[in-house]
Parts: C-alpha cells; structure tokens; sequence
C-alpha cells in the first residue's frame, strides 16, 4: 500500500492576510513525517480549522525573512511547549530566523519543553539539507529581494517490485530482496547474473513537491525543480503588472506558468496572491494558457499526491 504524501493549503496571501487568505503556510505530510512549510501570522488557528495535528509538525521550513512567512513561529513554537512536547523540533531557514526566535524566547523568559535543532541554508547554492530513508530535502535559490530559499521534498524507498516466484525460481535468497527493489542486477553463485527486470516488477514512481516561495520569474530554476509532480510556485500579480512583479521581485501567474512548463511538471498550484485580487480566476486562466494542469491553492485545499505522476486535488 502505498504511503500517504498530503499537501494541505494553509495560508495564500502575499504580505497582509485578507478577509479571505491567510499568509503562507503549507502543512505536508508524507507518511508518518509533517513539515511546515513557511509559518505566516495565524497558521496556528489555520491548523485547527483544518484539524491537523501541531505536534506532528516535524521539520518548520522557513524560507526568507519577509514577515508574512515567518511571523507566525513564535507562537507555533511556544504552543508545542505548552502543550509539553518532548520530541525534537527540526527547524530549517536562514541564520536570521534562529536569530530571531532565540531572542523571542529568551526575552520571554520561559525555556522550551523540548529542543529545537537548527539548520542554517544557503540562500546562494542548492544543497541536500536532509537525506533520510524515506525522504530528501533539498533547497533550491530564489531570486528575491532578500535572500530567500526554495525546497523539494523527494519520496525515497523501492523503485521496484519483487517477483517472488521469478526469484524463488531461480534461488535468490531473500536476503537480497532490498538490494533487488534498489534496482540492482542479481549474480548467481554459478556466476549468471540474472536482469533486475526479469526477477521483479515496475513499482509506483517515487513523488515529489516543490515549494518556490518568492521568487522573480527564473528560468535557472527549472533543472532543480525537473519533472517533480507538484510545484507551488508564487502568483502574486497578473501580467498586466509586469512591472510591479519585477520591482518587487515577484512573479506573475503567467510567469509561473511558464515555469512550470519549462519544467515539464505533473501540476502546477498557485499562490501568494497580492490582496488587490478578489477574484482568482483571472490568474488561474492566465496561468494555464502556459500550463494547463494548474490549481489554484486556496485555503483549506489539501493535494494528493499519487504514484505513477497522478496528481489528485480536492478542488479546481
């Protein structure tokens, strides 16, 4: 049975929340891991809205030091605390964010019930932060106004299938089952090496999820973002705003699009949407004249990621 991988829309809004949108958050969960993806002011009622756990959260992902994707992390983390969480909090993002939440706590006066491990990144090259056995992080530089990071989440596991009876039949031992899944060839003590294929089948293709925060349109992007089968990549103004989005370094849905394109990924959902935008559909249309398998992400959308590059979502 294959393993869940869940993206779940907290928060839309570049800079100020709406009536309507929330800043950016992104809660993912793949299996029995949950990251948080940027932590924007109310991700915490955002979280009980949609009635997903805070102490599952795992690894925080914070990627820059605009207040609309980090302002909501004091409160996410003194809250674990109260409620007495034990285990360790992995906390990723730029040297300042540590900064910034240390003197938080200090100043407050009150130690936290668990610990919190810090990972510094490298807005400036693109690094494996984590390789654990079930998934990678790896990050990816944007170019914004200050420094700011992207991130892929890759699934890892089997790439293949065991055929039991092809194996049995030609007396591979089951020791050698996890080296066959890997995709590894098999050599026979007679000295025969027998094809992975023939002793095995194709197994569902590994997943993987994107998150480009704030970005200008980028074209050296697309080779860290490759083939994944979700990319998030921020809309914050319609075209006609061309101008707008290039002096605060921002994209356009259409610009995000292309992207997408270039990249030749499964789905492609928006986000960070300037509040001068009521309606979203404009953005969305433009966005699919470039990339027609485009969602908008809107709060409360939870995406499903499936194998063999099936994308299902609950809604667009």
């Amino acid at each position: 049975m294959q393993k869940p991988f869940e993206i779940t829309v907290l928060g839309t809004s570049s800079a100020t929340p709406t009536k309507d949108r929330n800043p950016s958050a992104q809660y993912v969960r793949l299996d029995k891991h949950v990251f948080l993806f940027d932590c924007g002011e109310g991700t915490q009622n955002q979280l009980l809205r949609n009635q997903l756990k805070l102490q599952k959260i795992k690894y925080v992902l914070i990627s820059h030091m605009h207040g609309d994707h980090y302002f909501g992390l004091p409160g996410l983390i003194t809250s674990m605390s109260l409620f007495n969480r034990t285990e360790p909090l992995i906390l990723i993002g730029p040297k300042a964010v540590w900064d910034f939440l240390t003197l938080v706590i200090n100043e407050g006066g009150g130690a936290l019930s668990y610990e919190i491990k810090f990972i510094e990144t490298n807005p400036n090259v693109s690094e494996e932060l984590i390789s654990h056995d079930d998934f990678s992080i790896t990050t990816v530089p944007l170019k914004h106004r200050i420094p700011c990071t992207g991130f892929v989440l890759r699934e890892k596991g089997a790439i293949r299938k065991i055929n039991v009876d092809a194996c049995v039949e030609n007396g591979v031992p089951v020791s050698f089952y996890e080296e066959l899944k890997l995709g590894k060839n098999y050599l026979s003590e007679t000295g025969r090496e027998i094809e992975n294929e023939d002793l095995t089948f194709e197994a569902l293709s590994l997943r993987s999820f994107a998150y480009l925060s704030d970005t200008i349109y980028d074209p050296t992007l697309v080779p860290f973002i490759k083939n994944v089968n979700l990319l998030y990549h921020e809309s914050t103004f319609m075209h006609d705003r061309l101008s707008r989005a290039e002096e605060t370094f921002h994209s356009t849905a259409k610009q995000a699009g292309m992207i997408a394109a270039q990249a030749e990924v499964e789905q492609l959902m928006l986000g960070h949407y300037s509040a001068r935008y009521d309606d979203l559909l404009p953005l969305l249309e433009e966005a699919r004249e470039e990339h027609e398998n485009t969602i908008l992400g809107c709060e409360g959308l939870k995406v499903e990621l499936k194998g063999s590059y099936k994308v299902r979502a609950s809604a667009y």
